[in-house]
């Protein structure tokens, strides 16, 4: 059975610990968030030559001066682009591994709209190969946890789960049947849940199950007296 106390020894900084001047998912947040002593959370998007690229959004405007999606640009494109209020360019999955050096634990988020996550979880997988550190997947597609129980068991694994989106009555009366089936199909070590649907009786019926639950994104002091109460650790940008 997998080691899972990396996942609540300390708080996990989100994208890294970025603001005053410091910009998520770059080489600055996460030697930001080692510097306190923190855990790392990031993202990967997939290039379209299948390389894993640490970049939040699905689409490029935002954080760079370009536009469209990620995956439409090879990745010798993408880490070439500057991160917008930053020196910094795009990384690669590899190259931030290498960073953080297992000096504390990260935990990679998988962005993956639909089924096609295979180039995605591949490389992903492959960055974290050969890496000794301590470091989690997850993503809100349970097909992304399917893949690498399948093909990388050892990698630990999680499923980010919220409830916004069930605001109808039907959607409320179907939302635990679907999250069940996402936990079926994911078979996650742990979940990554909002921390606005918390206090939630699906998280800690698996908590109690002994299931770890992390909880995102933790901003305000009553999201921290939410997540004491209903969650094993925190995913955050304020403390």
């Amino acid at each position: 059975m997998a080691d899972l106390d990396f996942l609540t020894r300390a708080p996990f900084a989100h994208r890294g610990l970025h603001g005053s001047g410091v910009v998520e998912n770059s080489r600055a947040a996460f030697e930001a968030a080692i510097a306190a002593g923190h855990s790392v959370e990031t993202d990967v998007q997939v290039s379209k030559d299948g390389e894993a690229m640490v970049f939040h959004d699905y689409e490029l405007d935002r954080m760079t001066d370009k536009s469209g999606p990620v995956i439409d640009r090879k990745a010798a494109k993408l880490e070439k682009l500057m991160l917008k209020g930053s020196d910094e360019t795009m990384p690669r999955l590899p190259e931030m591994l290498a960073l953080v050096d297992g000096r504390v634990p990260i935990m990679i988020e998988l962005k993956a709209k639909d089924r096609k996550v295979k180039k995605l979880c591949r490389s992903v997988a492959a960055a974290l190969a050969d890496y000794r550190g301590e470091a989690a997947i997850m993503s809100f597609n349970p097909e992304v946890g399917r893949w690498f129980m399948r093909n990388a068991p050892a990698v630990v694994r999680g499923l980010v789960i919220t409830e916004k989106f069930e605001v109808t009555l039907a959607q409320r009366l179907k939302g635990p049947m679907q999250r069940s089936l996402s936990v079926f199909r994911a078979e996650p070590q742990f979940l990554a849940y909002d921390i606005r649907d918390l206090p939630s009786a699906f998280a800690e019926s698996l908590r109690e199950k002994g299931m770890p639950v992390v909880t995102w994104t933790v901003r305000i002091e009553d999201e921290h007296a939410r997540a004491a109460e209903s969650a094993d650790q925190i995913v955050y940008e304020t403390l």
